[in-house]
């Protein structure tokens, strides 16, 4: 990773890093237990919007007019 892009400021230690992806990773996890119904309807609705081309409806990404 580009060191001027990172917000971090200093470096850590290898036992800090752990531990701060550990609680990330955590807090992603109740995160989408907490709020499944809502991200899968809001991934639905994605779904929905998105274009299909009718010449080839397994496109998932069809050129742009």
């Amino acid at each position: 990773m580009n060191d001027e892009m990172t917000p971090f400021a200093e470096p850590i230690s290898d036992e800090t890093a752990f531990a701060l992806s550990e609680a990330l990773h955590w807090l992603a996890l109740v995160c989408e237990a907490k709020y499944v119904g809502q991200i899968r309807r809001h991934m639905a609705t994605l779904d929905e919007a998105k274009p299909v081309d009718p010449e080839q409806p397994w496109n998932t990404n069809p050129p742009a007019e």
